[in-house]
């Protein structure tokens, strides 16, 4: 596959995997961008042992992961802020609420919830996070309960 297919096919999905980690629009972008500087440097070694979106995914959610440990380790002063008001002015205010959600729960969750959100197949999910099928369905099933749970709150 060409870089240039594959960033216009995955750029959208990885952008709004990266939403789901951080909740900052200039800060998933940020990593977004990082992912497929990665990703073209990598293109080559790419072995097809898996599917490329399970490895253009993996990639991202390292990066997410790799930007929140180091934002942890900053001293809180010199922290940016990240929250809603920082996502897309122009997003509703229930997308907004969903970012922000999804970014209150636990790292592993919101890599699930938000390839369920792709529409990735639970079986590459499973392969991603490293979880069987059956765990996956499990843990996507209770996510969304959560989400519901919140969003009840949120319109009342």
């Amino acid at each position: 596959m060409v870089f240039n297919d594959i960033y216009k096919t995955y750029w959208n999905k990885v952008f709004r995997i990266c939403m789901g980690y951080v909740n900052d629009h200039d800060w998933a972008k940020d990593i977004a961008q990082e992912t497929f500087v990665t990703i073209w440097q990598q293109l080559p070694k790419f072995r097809n042992e898996s599917a490329i979106g399970t490895w253009i995914f993996r990639i991202a959610s390292n990066h997410c992961l790799r930007q929140i440990e180091r934002q942890n380790k900053m001293p809180r002063s010199e922290m940016p802020e990240q929250i809603a008001e920082h996502i897309e002015p122009n997003k509703e205010p229930q997308v907004q609420f969903l970012y922000k959600c999804i970014a209150e729960l636990p790292e592993t969750d919101r890599l699930i919830i938000s390839l369920e959100l792709e529409d990735v197949k639970q079986a590459e999910i499973a392969k991603i996070v490293g979880l069987s099928e059956t765990n996956i369905r499990v843990k996507v099933f209770r996510i969304k309960e959560k989400l519901a749970k919140k969003f009840e709150n949120y319109e009342q």
